[in-house]
Order: structure tokens, then C-alpha cells, then sequence
């Protein structure tokens, strides 16, 4: 998957590859600061189809992630350490989550979809929402992303 979004999003992003997260045990698979803002990527290799299902009732909705037809909610949840790691990092900047699928299934006419504020999302797709227009100058992408990568050092092996 890095490999792939790197030649997608050239020189429009700054990418930061398995990075440890002080005092946990944890990683993130990959950090992207971008004129978007700053992005935190959980790659998956699941495989099966990617839904969206509500599963609230008539008065309330209640979605929930599923993938090969279960439900993988978990991994929305998951995301919640990794993006207050990163905006403890990232000095007040808009950090997004994003959930990619690198060998799901994925319909015809899929579109993205976000979860609990979390975007659930395959590579290419990913790629465009990262280099979409945002507030960030080139300037505060480098000073962010070096910011960041000070905070949270590569993850040594």
C-alpha cells in the first residue's frame, strides 16, 4: 500500500511510514501531511466485500463497518489512539482517519464511506482525498511533517 500511494500522490504529500506512537506498544501504518491536512492510515489486507450497514433502529442509525460479511466495527474504534497521537503531534492542524483496503472487495458503483468520522476507503480513492485542495501551504506541510516525525520516530525493527 505505501508503495502504491507514494506514486499517487508524488510530490503532493509527505509521507511517514510505520511510525511508534511513545509510551505504547502500537504503530501507525502511515501518516500523510498534505495541503488536506494530516491523515492517519490503517492499511487492512482483509479480503471479502466492504459494507456500510445500519443496524439501528427506526429512531436512530448505527452504522457499522463490515467486511466479507463481519462486522469489523472494531477497527473504526481502533483508529481513536492513532489520531489523538497524531493531533498531539500535529499542533491543531485537521487530522483525518482513514481505514484502506489494499485486497477487498469493493462493488461496482462503490464510493468511499466514513464510519464515526473515520473514512473507509481503497488506495486510489484515498490518494485523491489526500491531495484535494486545503488550508495548508507547502510551508506548514514541511514544518508540520517535520513536527510530527519528531514526535513519532520511525518504528526501529
Amino acid at each position: 500500500m505505501a508503495r502504491h500511494l507514494e506514486r499517487l500522490v508524488g510530490n503532493r504529500a509527505i509521507l511517514l511510514h510505520d511510525r511508534a506512537v511513545p509510551r505504547t506498544r502500537g504503530n501507525i501504518d502511515t501518516i500523510a501531511v498534505a495541503s488536506s491536512g494530516i491523515w492517519v492510515i490503517d492499511a487492512k489486507h482483509w479480503k471479502g466485500r466492504v459494507e456500510r450497514r445500519d443496524r439501528g433502529g427506526l429512531l436512530r442509525t448505527d452504522f457499522r463497518l463490515y467486511v466479507g460479511g463481519r462486522d469489523r466495527s472494531k477497527a473504526i474504534g481502533g483508529m481513536g489512539w492513532q489520531v489523538a497521537a497524531v493531533k498531539g503531534a500535529g499542533g491543531g492542524s485537521p487530522v483525518h482517519a482513514a481505514l484502506c483496503f489494499v485486497e477487498a472487495d469493493w462493488g461496482l458503483f462503490a464510493q468511499p464511506f466514513r464510519v464515526d468520522g473515520v473514512w473507509v476507503t481503497w488506495v486510489k480513492a484515498l490518494a485523491k482525498k489526500i491531495v484535494a485542495p486545503g488550508p495548508l501551504s507547502d510551508t506548514q506541510i514541511e514544518e508540520l511533517a517535520g513536527q510530527v516525525s519528531e514526535r513519532l520516530p520511525a518504528k526501529r525493527p
